[in-house]
């Protein structure tokens, strides 16, 4: 007769015996009935006890259990086999005792646990990021090794996780599971389905902890948290120019290919990228599909729209990091900031002037070509600039140059 104690001062004083009669082993548990109570009690103790007292006593022999004769799925220990048998019965004896939730199996918990405790002992021997569940730490040190093990037999591609992969075999298929109950649309994994649904929810989970802004994707708050650093990761490989986002490189080394894809069929004008053959087509149809819900105004693009808002509710998150001004709209913050580099990107390719912002380079070579596209209604003069047009109509008008 051998007797062991509780380790646990939460769980009953149980009493096990372990006899040996030939090569016949019994294991068994009994609780004396003085005990019953303390342990019926609620207290800080993962283990359920209240349901494990509800489990039929059962001995074991050393010989394989069959769980039932539907799967004759065999063990050779008797705790596997009534841990096997959760999986059939639903039974989670694991409580957490910080937030309720339930667990079949004690490992289950114990990874769980780590939720409210922030404990993530699998650490990555690289880089030093740590996980609090092995497979994500087996996932990510594929980063580090290049393993791809989930490989395309269509086109070939290979994936380092399998989430990726099976939404890849979804473009082959033309599969989209996951359907938006607001609209409908349907998409390929549950993660783009998630994201599209705050387009309907107004949700913002992204914060720049600079500014406060929000942001319904986080690559949107990436991309806006390059005003505040100045981070301009993407250059180009033919004359060193940095951007602070892809799409700029990619329209900027159009201007080195020469390529522009998209061509207006009613005026010829000519497009590096659909975004602004789109926006450019407006101007023939008279199309203004952004209203102001302050005033009604009408804009033809999204961006006019958004800086026309700030003049009611006087916003002005672009702010210069070396001496403070704020700007409604972020082209006048970089315009602003080559003040203080002295940048000069736009160059008039007839005399070599060099100018801060597009539309003072665009005025100056109308000196070279002689055009003056602003008229007076009044008297047919025409000028180069409007500010020049709108000085000279105070003649007309009566009204003094400078008030």
């Amino acid at each position: 007769m051998q007797e062991q104690k509780s380790s646990r001062s939460c769980c009953p004083e149980g009493k096990i015996r372990l006899e040996r009669k030939d090569i016949t082993a019994e294991l068994s548990l009994s609780v004396e009935e003085t005990h019953k109570q303390r342990f019926m009690s609620d207290g800080p103790c993962d283990f359920n006890w209240r349901k494990i007292c509800a489990i039929p006593e059962r001995t074991y022999t050393g010989e394989k259990h069959h769980d039932n004769k539907k799967h004759q799925k065999t063990f050779t220990q008797r705790a596997h086999l009534f841990e096997h048998q959760r999986i059939h019965t639903g039974e989670k004896l694991y409580d957490c005792n910080q937030c309720g939730k339930t667990f079949k199996y004690k490992r289950s918990l114990t990874v769980h646990k780590r939720i409210h405790s922030e404990e993530k002992p699998y650490e990555c021997n690289q880089c030093g990021k740590a996980f609090k569940e092995k497979r994500y730490l087996i996932k990510h040190q594929r980063i580090h090794t290049g393993e791809k093990p989930y490989k395309c037999n269509q086109c070939g591609k290979a994936f380092t996780q399998k989430p990726g992969f099976t939404a890849h075999q979804r473009i082959h298929t033309g599969e989209k599971p996951y359907d938006c109950n607001q609209c409908g649309k349907a998409f390929r994994c549950s993660s783009r389905l998630a994201k599209h649904q705050r387009i309907h929810t107004g949700q913002k989970p992204y914060e720049c902890s600079q500014c406060g802004k929000t942001f319904t994707w986080k690559y949107g708050l990436v991309q806006h948290q390059r005003i505040h650093t100045g981070e301009k990761p993407y250059e180009c490989s033919q004359c060193a120019k940095t951007f602070t986002w892809k799409e700029s490189l990619v329209q900027h080394q159009r201007i080195h290919t020469g390529e522009k894809t998209y061509n207006c069929d009613q005026c010829g004008k000519t497009f590096t990228e659909r975004r602004y053959f789109i926006v450019h087509q407006r101007i023939h149809t008279g199309e203004k599909p952004y209203e102001c819900s302050h005033c009604g105004k009408t804009f033809t693009w999204r961006a006019g729209f958004i800086a026309h808002q700030r003049i009611h509710t006087g916003e002005k998150p672009y702010e210069c990091n070396q001496c403070g001004k704020a700007f409604t709209q972020m082209y006048s913050l970089i315009a602003h900031q080559r003040i203080h580099t002295g940048e000069k990107p736009y160059e008039c390719n007839q005399c070599g002037k060099a100018f801060t912002r597009t539309y003072s380079l665009i005025e100056h070579q109308r000196i070279h070509t002689g055009e003056k596209p602003y008229e007076c209604n009044q008297c047919g003069k025409a000028f180069t600039r409007m500010y020049s047009l709108i000085v000279h109509q105070r003649i007309h008008t009566g009204e003094g140059r400078y008030e």
